[in-house]
């Protein structure tokens, strides 16, 4: 090729040769024995050409390697970088990786449980450590030049994702920002929105997966493809959906009841149900290993089906490990838990977990402890673990590839509901099948399961509609270090440059041209219906008028009849004959129950003060009767349109058994004797109150008066004006949508400001020093801890007992448990109260300032249910007991303690110096609780 090349071009292709080698991109090539992808060196290039980056590709694809790139710059020009990850497990890991390249000396690591080295080059942190420097106008921000933001798509965790858009804001301009994502669908709408708050940011984006992942569902003995290739396309597998109809098919699952069933019927399903089933966790893990398709990750969506998966392959006595390899778990495992108390070990179930690990099977959840979490992922690295039992938090965050996934089922529980998961978590999810450089290629499994339809579970695997949504939303931590260094004026011009804004102003653009199409249109029909004899305009104001007013004396009217019904329903007692007035039970009827809504007989009703509308809540009386055709059914309010008065009354038998058919019979045959000649009252129809009405008696005679009445081209002019009228209706709506997103989010910082302004942390511009104490204090109850603070409520507490009351701002229970907690005695209950109190007197104000809870900026309640495990382990007490008596897992013990550790900081650093016991306080009882398993840490 290079013959072909004339001198000159063949010196040009030399000098291009030797400018890439003489680029830092070409020395970091050499760190790697593999050769980077396209997309690599796209983002690599511009980095090195100073601008910043959004990298968007899948799980595993290598895009680490351009946040790597840019540590490699910031050494090779002398500058710092700081590479933050959204949890502690990845800064291990990647404070691990970075060490390994570039030694100690040269890597630091800072989370809320680790510092290590901070004023080195390179720092991996928590993206909370770096918002609070900025805050804090850290010196060690001073020399920085690179900030690699990995897992960026956090910014749409609807609990932590305003921290990445603050970082992202405050940066310095002078430094430049990598931002590592998974695949998400507007990636280039981020981009545009980097662009515009951090100045020329290249969007690059790959959908390449390195490793081709294949796509499976296991039903049986059979593993089928979910895809096949036909004329070139692809689609979902013939088989798999015969399988699908073939099950709607059975009897079973269609739900046919009685008759009986043909011998070969029976034996049709027998032989479909021994083709069809969901395998066991023994069976898939059997099968992946005959298949040669270990390790493999299983998704089950459950901490304790993960646990029950192991100890299922436990007694199945499945090994995946010989005995040499045995060995070598048992020897990483002594080593990595050397440090953990000999007598915590039984609790924490050390002993039935080291046994699964020698058989290559664990479990992967958050109610671990981290040290067994991280002994998990080191030796499924080591490929010493070949299956492992994990709960979907595993895929949001380490790098543990395997060669497959196998996803349980596709629906999970949400903190809610069970919903199905969406096209981006099954995307994140299968994203860990096939090891770059290891597999061939990667597989994901879905376990069959009844009426499982292929074509949506392809839909699901074909999908990539995973967008990034911002959950910005100010705080008054934030608020009051904006105010600090800005002002209140440019504070609000900075959150307006947020990427909720940004997204509401773009969503605001789309529906102002709505709006300037309605008005084009409303041009038009303004035209239409004008009239030569006057103002259409207004003659169709006052047909409105009337039409609005007769509908509204029509459902006043219904409103009315139907309070009088419901009066009547609940004034019947048993033994009444009715007449049923109309519905499928319309006729003669005997009254068993009147079925009162909260129980109570006729003669206490509304004794609590509650009157006709709490009955309608409780959906008023649903009497049951006996009909003449000797059905007993319970009937509604809407079988009664009209009251109902009862004609007679009859006794009902002691004996009566309304499922007996021969006491239905009786009771029906007495009541056709007794009332059955009754002839059934009617109704008369009252008198419409539109007749007696003024307003409409007024709104007819001005439509008489008015000269457009006599146009004989009135109701054409009519009808131009309806449609008219429609439209100004829906423009109005839009009109609202796009006040209701234009400023929204600095309306809600001035909200946040105005119960600041109103509590004294704000004077105008100027923050005061209560203020400047909230301004130290990040946790979620921001506001309530600074309240605390300011009333005392702390001074003079134990050690135990602050630990107990600093547990109340961060702790949330995983479920809504009805029992209320059981608090430490003395002083802590006391405190614990207070706390309460004041909250309570913060969500009124919230309220009156229109601000709550639940759209992220309020102040939650806050939860007791941690103050007395930690309590109790500040005081010395041992884990078992702790942990017995709580009956937390052991990881969730572990990691709540860490959260009250790090706000135990946040207080020390709040609270005053003088005439105040707190900050040292605060101290020693951080000291109290970092002991034994809590304070045990793998890095450092």
């Amino acid at each position: 090729m290079t013959e072909e090349l004339s001198p000159a071009e063949r010196y040009a292709e030399a000098r291009r040769r030797a400018a890439d080698q003489a680029t830092e991109l070409a020395a970091f090539r050499e760190l790697y024995d593999f050769p980077l992808d396209l997309f690599q060196v796209e983002a690599c290039q511009a980095l090195e050409a100073g601008k910043g980056v959004l990298v968007a590709a899948p799980t595993g694809s290598g895009k680490t390697v351009v946040g790597e790139f840019a540590v490699h710059l910031a050494l090779a020009r002398g500058r710092k970088c700081f590479y933050t990850t959204p949890i502690k497990a990845l800064s291990n890991q990647k404070y691990g990786d970075l060490v390994r390249r570039y030694g100690s000396t040269r890597v630091g690591l800072l989370t809320g449980d680790n510092t290590v080295n901070p004023d080195a080059p390179v720092v991996v942190m928590t993206t909370e450590v770096l918002r609070n420097m900025l805050y804090a106008g850290s010196a060690t921000l001073d020399g920085l030049g690179y900030v690699v933001m990995d897992e960026v798509h956090y910014l749409s965790d609807r609990f932590r994702g305003a921290v990445w858009e603050e970082v992202i804001i405050h940066l310095p301009q002078s430094v430049t920002l990598v931002s590592l994502s998974a695949t998400v669908s507007n990636a280039e709408e981020f981009g545009d929105w980097l662009d515009t708050v951090r100045g020329d940011t290249d969007v690059i984006v790959s959908e390449h997966r390195p490793v081709p992942l294949w796509q499976h569902v296991l039903a049986g003995r059979r593993m089928y493809d979910l895809f096949e290739e036909k004329n070139g396309r692809r689609q979902v597998n013939p088989d798999l959906e015969r399988l699908a109809r073939s099950e709607w098919a059975r009897p079973a699952y269609r739900g046919g009841r009685g008759g009986p069933r043909r011998e070969a019927d029976r034996e049709r399903e027998r032989r479909q149900r021994a083709r069809i089933w969901t395998p066991s966790r023994v069976e898939v893990i059997e099968r992946l290993d005959a298949e040669g398709l270990l390790p493999a990750i299983t998704f089950i969506f459950s901490r304790a089906g993960c646990q029950a998966a192991v100890q299922q392959c436990l007694v199945a006595g499945l090994r995946l490990n010989d005995a040499g390899e045995r060995a070598r778990v048992r020897q990483i495992v002594e080593e990595r838990t050397a440090v953990l108390p000999d007598e915590d070990l039984h609790v924490l179930g050390y002993f039935e977990w080291l046994e699964g690990l020698e058989r290559g099977v664990a479990a992967h959840h958050a109610g671990m402890l981290p040290t067994f979490k991280e002994v998990v992922e080191e030796l499924f690295a080591k490929g010493l673990v070949k299956a492992v039992f994990a709960t979907e938090t595993l895929a949001l965050g380490i790098n543990m590839p395997a060669r497959s996934v196998v996803l349980e089922k596709l629906v999970k529980w949400n903190g809610e509901t069970h919903a199905d998961i969406t096209p981006g978590e099954y995307t994140q999810l299968t994203g860990r099948a096939g090891r770059r450089g290891i597999d061939v290629e990667g597989h994901a499994v879905v376990l069959w399961q009844r009426g499982m339809d292929p074509v949506a579970l392809a839909g699901l695997a074909g999908a990539r509609t995973y967008p990034l949504r911002s959950s910005f939303r100010p705080s008054y931590n934030m608020a009051v270090n904006l105010v600090s260094q800005f002002g209140r004026h440019r504070s609000r011009e900075l959150l307006e440059t947020s990427f909720a804004q940004f997204q509401a102003d773009r969503s605001v653009v789309g529906i102002s041209r709505d709006v300037q199409r309605n008005e084009e249109g409303l041009k038009g029909y303004r035209e239409a219906m004008t009239c030569h004899l006057g103002d259409f305009e207004e003659y169709a104001g006052l047909r409105r008028a009337l039409k609005d007013r007769e509908a509204e004396l029509a459902r006043q009217g219904v409103a009315l009849r139907r309070a009088a019904a419901a009066d009547a329903l609940e004034r019947l007692r048993p033994g009444d004959i009715i007449h049923v007035p109309t519905g499928k039970f319309a006729g003669l009827a005997l009254v068993l129950d009147p079925g009162l809504p909260d129980g109570r007989s006729p003669r206490h009703r509304h004794r609590d003060g509650r009157g006709a509308a709490a009955a309608e809540r409780l959906e008023g009386p649903r009497p049951l009767v006996l009909t003449e055709q000797r059905q007993v059914k319970r009937l509604n309010s809407a079988d009664f349109p009209v009251p109902v008065e009862p004609m007679d009354r009859m006794r009902i038998p002691r004996s009566f058994n309304p499922r007996s058919p021969h006491s239905r019979r009786d009771l029906a045959s007495a009541l056709r004797t007794k009332a059955g000649h009754y002839e059934p009252r009617r109704h008369r129809r009252e008198r419409s109150a539109a007749a007696d009405d003024r307003e409409i008696a007024r709104l007819r005679e001005a439509l008489r008066a008015h000269p457009c009445h006599g146009c004989a081209e009135r109701e054409d002019h009519a009808r131009w004006a309806e449609r008219y009228h429609r439209l100004e209706r829906d423009t109005q709506q839009l009109q609202r949508r796009i006040a209701g997103r234009t400023n929204t989010i600095a309306r809600t910082f001035d909200k946040v400001t105005g119960v600041l302004t109103e509590l004294d942390y704000l004077h105008g511009d100027e923050v005061t020093p209560e203020g400047r104490k909230l301004a130290r204090i990040y946790c979620e109850l921001d506001l309530l801890a600074s309240e605390c603070l300011r009333h005392r409520v702390w001074e003079g507490l134990g050690p135990a007992e602050l630990a107990a009351c600093a547990s109340a701002l961060v702790y949330e229970a995983r479920s809504d448990d009805v029992m209320p907690p059981d608090l430490p005695e003395g002083r802590t209950r006391q405190a614990l109260s207070e706390m309460v109190r004041i909250w309570g007197r913060l969500d009124a104000l919230e309220e009156r300032h229109r601000i709550s809870a639940s759209s992220g900026v309020g102040q939650r309640e806050p939860d007791l249910g941690f103050a007395r495990p930690v309590h109790r382990w500040a005081k010395g007490h041992g884990l078992d007991a702790v942990l017995r008596d709580s009956e937390l897992p052991a990881g969730d013990f572990v990691r709540w303690c860490k959260q009250v550790v790090d706000v135990l900081g946040q207080i020390a650093a709040a609270a005053p110096e003088e005439n105040s016991t707190v900050r040292a306080t605060a101290r020693k009882a951080v000291d109290a609780i970092l002991r034994g398993v809590v304070a045990y840490s793998s890095v450092g």
